[in-house]
Parts: C-alpha cells; structure tokens; sequence
C-alpha cells in the first residue's frame, strides 16, 4: 500500500472531511514527486509503488492531477512517450468519468490545464459529479496497455487538488485537444492505433481552417507537397505527444507525388520542422513545436525557413 493510498483508507477516502485536506496535499505532492522520478526510468513504477494519479470533483469540473510536467499546455515536446501516454489515460478516464458525448467540432472542446505547485501537470473537465467508485477502473482502462508502466488512479475529496488558473492548451492541434476529441469518440487516447484508426475524424474536428490557405494551390511541386504535410499533421495534433510514421506522410498524394512526399518528408527532417521518434522497425515522425512559427509561415503563405531547400521533381 502506498503512503496516498494508506492517507486515503484511514480519513475515508474521496468523503474525507476537511480536516484530512492540508495532510492528503502533503501526501499527493510527493506521489506526484515519485511519480516524476519514475517516469525518467526505463520502467516506471512497480505493483507495490504505482505513479499516482488524483482525480477530485470541485466547483462543477473533475481535476485530475498528475506527474507531467505543467509546460505540456504550451509546449508538447515537454511530455512525450511513456509520459505523454499517462496523460493521454487520463484525459481519457476524465471523459469517461464526465460521460461526455461525441464533439460536433474544434469549438466544442473543453479539456483545460493548469499548473499545481511544483510545476506538476493538473487538467480539469467540465461534471457535475464525480463517480468514486470507478475512478480506478475508468483509468485502468485506458492505460492498462501502456508498455513498461505501472499506474494507478485515486479519488480524492474536494479541495486536495489546489485550485489554480486552468486555460485551453495553446494550438487548435494540441495533443490534448487531440486526447479529448478521440476519447469522446469512444476511442482510447492512449492507443496510437486509435489515433491512426481515426485520423479522417480527427482532422474534421481539430483540422485547421482551410479556406484562406491552400497549399495545394502552390505551383512549385517540392513545396506544395510540403505545405500539405505539414497542414496535415497540424491538423492532426502531431505535436510531439502523437506522432505518425514516416511512411504515412505520402498518404493523401497520388503518382509522383507520392514519391516526392518521401523525398519531401526527409527534407523537412533535415530542416528541423519535423522530430524523428525511434520505433521498432519503424520511423515515427511528429512536428518540432519548437519551429512551430516556422512551420506556421511555411502552411499559410510557402515562405521556406532559411537555409531549407526541397525537392522539385
């Protein structure tokens, strides 16, 4: 039994009274701190000293607090891999919690993120009450398949988890934005072959407004190929906590162009627009935040990072 789970058991779980709140923050702050430390390792966590999770009701939002890093709403780089999938199970288990129906569109979307003391990750979505009971099982099942994780989720009383400024998470492709959208589609956000199952769907809900730009409309071969991969994975929220492979980039091209778009995804990796994540047998490519301006320009006007060169053919 952990220290939170045990804090838990003896003040009366998530009906705790209020003189349990200042000790079970004690005592969440350094699950949270474990749980940090256990995600740098190989494996993270173990049956015996899980990375926690606590998710409370408050003020008519589920708060579910988490060990990522609380820079993960601006930048999505901050939390990839076995981190990201953490948050992706829990954004997952909120929806679920929150019995939150299919999203009509990008407007629609509600998921918000803050950040808790010690820059630890809190995400907050819109119930009105807060099921104790299946807080564990709702997680569990949306990171039971996480490889070399071991998780557990935990309701707490109102007020353990602080109350702190919750915004949207920066870009209409966010992978939170990307999370909640599959998750309300009945899809598990920490499944990449959710993501990819559902990627048409995707792009519908979060795709960016086509109207003004189209780079399918450039003249110049190399980087009308270039502009429509990058519209595409922005639209698909592949910022760094989901990625596509590499392969993918041609789908959407016919004849030649498909050919090109191998040549133009190489291109763009070599120019820093994309980030290369290894895979077994497999190249996984997702989009550099850090050029997100870059990248930005390149979709709505064709305008080349300096120095970028691509493919003409």
């Amino acid at each position: 039994m952990t220290a939170l789970e045990g804090e838990l058991d003896a003040c009366g779980g998530a009906g705790a009274p209020p003189t349990a709140t200042a000790r079970l923050k004690q005592v969440l702050a350094k699950a949270l701190e474990h749980g940090r430390q256990e995600l740098a390792k190989p494996r993270s966590g173990s049956r015996e000293e899980p990375v926690e999770i606590g998710i409370a009701a408050n003020d008519g939002h589920l708060l579910a607090a988490t060990p990522a890093n609380a820079a993960l709403r601006a930048d999505p780089q901050v939390a990839t891999g076995r981190e990201w999938l953490l948050v992706a199970a829990t954004v997952g288990a909120l929806i679920e919690l929150a019995g939150a129906q299919a999203p009509h569109g990008p407007n629609d979307l509600r998921l918000q993120a803050g950040e808790l003391p010690g820059g630890f990750l809190v995400l907050a979505y819109p119930a009105t009450a807060l099921d104790a009971e299946i807080v564990d099982l709702a997680f569990e099942d949306h990171a039971h398949a996480i490889d070399r994780l071991k998780a557990r989720a935990y309701a707490l009383p109102p007020k353990v988890i602080d109350e702190v400024p919750m915004k949207p998470p920066i870009g209409a492709g966010h992978p939170l934005r990307v999370a909640e959208a599959i998750a309300r589609l009945g899809k598990n956000p920490a499944d990449p072959q959710d993501i990819e199952a559902n990627e048409d769907a995707l792009y519908a809900l979060l795709g960016r407004n086509d109207q003004f730009t189209r780079p399918h409309e450039d003249p110049d071969p190399g980087k009308r190929v270039a502009r429509r991969i990058l519209q595409r994975l922005d639209g698909m929220g592949k910022w760094g906590g989901y990625h596509t492979e590499f392969a993918h980039l041609a789908r959407g091209f016919a004849g030649n162009d498909r050919a090109l778009a191998q040549e133009v995804g190489e291109a763009l990796l070599q120019a820093g627009l994309l980030e290369e994540k290894p895979s077994v047998g497999q190249r996984h490519v997702y989009l550099n935040s850090r050029k997100a301006a870059e990248i930005r320009r390149m979709i709505d006007t064709g305008e080349l990072p300096s120095g970028m060169k691509l493919p003409t053919r």
